[in-house]
């Protein structure tokens, strides 16, 4: 038996403390040479999906995206003291990943709008890297769509671990987009209402299983055993 979880990161693994915003209007700025004349809109989004709004908004070009690749790369390194000053790890984030980690039957790893680079900053910023595989992630730069990036993960984790591609999936997220990408891909959610969206917006989404936060471990473990065996 084997079970792939995937975790967001930011609101659901971390508090970046505004810094993500911060981070799309630099690598904004730096290409456009003027500042965005509005915070970037995340709420889910992936970074190309992110970056190509703020500028269809400006009335820009959408540059190629090795171009936002590297300045959001390079904005995302400028900005790690910030992060490390401003965010935080969340409550019961570090005892549930090591927990996880123990499970030898469970392939722990990451689906995320951020694009990889910054996925790992933001992990290590808080010595989280460690506890997740994230080389058979999913990230903002391979798909516009969060939902897309299911099946990019289920590729890399059946070719790095010799898994079949139907291994069944739980994603872990705050956000409605979370719980829709879990659905568009007959996947599990555990929706965490450590986000700006309420517990009953997340259930309103189509999420089954809604928690406060990921304080209580032994719950998420029961929760992904109950998965695995298809009794959520």
């Amino acid at each position: 038996m084997a079970l792939i979880v995937l975790w967001d990161i930011d609101h659901t693994l971390i508090d970046n403390g505004g810094v993500s915003k911060e981070i799309y209007a630099s690598a904004f700025s730096s290409i456009a040479g003027h500042p965005p004349v509005a915070p970037a809109a995340t709420d889910g989004r992936t970074d190309r999906l992110i970056m190509r709004e703020m500028f269809l908004l400006h009335g820009l070009a959408v540059p190629e995206w090795p171009v936002v690749n590297g300045a959001l790369e390079t904005a995302g390194r400028q900005l790690t003291a910030e992060l490390r000053r401003r965010g935080c790890v969340l409550p019961g984030v570090r005892e549930t990943l090591e927990s996880v980690q123990r499970e030898g039957w469970l392939i722990s790893s990451v689906l995320t709008g951020n694009i990889a680079e910054n996925a790992r900053t933001k992990l290590s910023a808080f010595d989280l890297d460690g506890l997740v595989d994230l080389g058979v992630g999913a990230y903002g730069a391979d798909d516009v769509e969060r939902q897309a990036l299911v099946p990019v993960a289920r590729l890399r984790v059946s070719q790095a671990c010799g898994l079949p591609v139907s291994t069944p999936v739980v994603l872990v997220g705050d956000t409605p987009r979370d719980v829709e990408a879990a659905l568009a891909n007959d996947s599990e959610i555990i929706a965490v209402a450590t986000g700006v969206h309420s517990a009953d917006q997340l259930r309103d989404a189509g999420a089954h299983v809604v928690l406060a936060d990921l304080t209580d471990t032994d719950s998420v473990i029961d929760h992904l055993h109950l998965m695995a065996a298809g009794r959520r």
